[in-house]
């Protein structure tokens, strides 16, 4: 995955009365000032998206400051069922998932407003172990918000966040301080992720994980292309302008032209490939530049620029994927590792599923 978008915070915990500083660390991974350069990994798979047929653009520049707020409201929409979903998946089976794991470092990949987290702390507390978490995310401002709400509300707590994508924090977390570690992956984020680039992550979480230790996942299921299509379509325009703020972020980030009035939000299902498709479309012949990069690419009107696909996923079929197991090399040595399936839950009318998972040798 590509190098970390840094958004500098908006908010301190120095400015409060409650002193955190012996029980929060934020680690930014790469420093907001290094963007802008044009060799960077980040500025490359930029030009690469937006050279090809069909366009593309990274899914991370979704998620500024703004981005991250806008996802929020997302999540609240009525249309939008997975959060709710999810949600009410873990406030029933929170306490299960903790008797199966025994205490656990919490790491959250994407862990936006770490809402779900709290049902997650809530199972834990009831160890006399302290707690732990590691909050994974691509927006400083609200990592910082979400962690010192957390231990204003969790005495005990002790936080230790990375800015930046999940590949740099997985390859930059210390060893766990309680005797296992869980990373939770939820909301349904997997599918943004084509099948090799899946495999390829799945790889990366066992390398992160020692043999014992658990992956928790969450996985959007598949349902009607009119239920889906209408989660991305919300009647208020907030996802619209969720879509169209990555082109503010990339305005400013790399010193763009994009013009958002002359964009249009399209999202749809395709059948084939079972996944939603968030689009970008131009509304007229138009020439964009990205100054910081030094790059230019022209669009006529109608072409689209994909910015996300959303897999729907079989639970059957992830399962099996997961325990296919994955090849580790070390400088001595080559093992399998596999993501064992332990238990599913899902919901009622099965929309969305949750999946833990042991790491086995």
């Amino acid at each position: 995955m590509p190098e970390s978008v840094y958004t500098e915070p908006q908010t301190s915990a120095a400015g409060l009365n409650i002193d955190f500083n012996s029980r929060l660390q934020i680690t930014p991974l790469r420093a907001s000032k290094d963007f802008g350069c044009s060799q960077g990994d980040q500025g490359l798979e930029i030009i690469q998206g937006l050279s090809q047929i069909p366009k593309t653009l990274p899914v991370q520049y979704f998620y500024d400051d703004r981005g991250s707020q806008l996802f929020e409201q997302i999540c609240e929409l009525p249309e939008y069922y997975p959060t709710r979903t999810e949600t009410a998946i873990l406030q029933a089976h929170a306490p299960e998932i903790a008797q199966i794991t025994g205490p656990c470092e919490l790491v959250e990949l994407g862990s936006g407003s770490s809402t779900k987290t709290r049902l997650l702390l809530d199972a834990y507390a009831t160890t006399d172990l302290p707690q732990w978490y590691c909050p994974i995310d691509v927006s400083g401002g609200i990592l910082e918000q979400s962690a010192i709400a957390l231990l204003a509300d969790y005495p005990g707590l002790q936080i230790q966040g990375y800015v930046g994508t999940y590949d740099l924090a997985l390859a930059s977390l210390s060893r766990p301080v309680l005797p296992a570690r869980m990373i939770c992956f939820l909301g349904s984020t997997l599918g943004n992720l084509n099948p090799q680039e899946c495999q390829a992550f799945f790889a990366q979480l066992t390398k992160a994980l020692q043999p014992g230790e658990y992956l928790l996942l969450g996985v959007d299921l598949q349902k009607s292309p009119q239920q889906l299509e209408a989660a991305y379509n919300d009647s208020q325009g907030i996802t619209a302008a969720f879509n169209l703020n990555m082109l503010r972020h990339l305005n400013w980030r790399f010193q763009a032209n994009f013009n958002l009035d002359e964009f249009q939000h399209l999202a749809f299902y395709n059948v084939r490939d079972r996944q939603i498709e968030m689009h970008l479309k131009s509304l007229r012949s138009q020439t964009i530049q990205l100054r910081t990069l030094d790059f230019t690419v022209a669009l006529e009107a109608g072409e689209t620029i994909r910015t996300e696909i959303s897999r729907k996923f079989d639970l059957v079929e992830l399962q099996t994927q997961l325990g296919q197991g994955n090849s580790l090399e070390n400088a001595s040595s080559s093992s399998t590792r596999t993501l064992h399936p332990l238990k599913v839950w899902t919901d009622p009318n099965h929309w969305f599923g949750l999946i833990l998972c042991q790491c086995l040798a």
